[in-house]
């Protein structure tokens, strides 16, 4: 399974959960895991997806939800699974 992990953190606004999930459902992305917070108004969430089935390569599901935070708003940031357990190892 080719599990990523995404990051999506901005100041909390109608819709955030809505438009990413929209996306990911659009790209055939499946969520694994979610977890979500707001601390004194600013939205964080994080992702486990599977990207498995999407048709689109692991470069251009970045990009576009790179874009996708800029339009509304937040930082979203995608690191496929080896990466992340890499960089977060002691």
């Amino acid at each position: 399974m080719k599990k990523t992990i995404i990051t999506v953190v901005g100041h909390d606004t109608v819709g955030i959960i809505a438009r990413v999930c929209t996306y990911l459902a659009d790209n055939n992305i499946n969520i694994l895991d979610i977890s979500q917070t707001i601390v004194q108004g600013y939205f964080n969430m994080m992702m486990i997806v599977d990207m498995n089935h999407t048709g689109k390569p692991f470069g251009d599901i970045t990009d576009e939800l790179t874009g996708l935070g800029e339009e509304i708003g937040v930082i979203i940031k995608c690191q496929s699974e080896e990466i992340f357990n890499q960089m977060h190892r002691l």
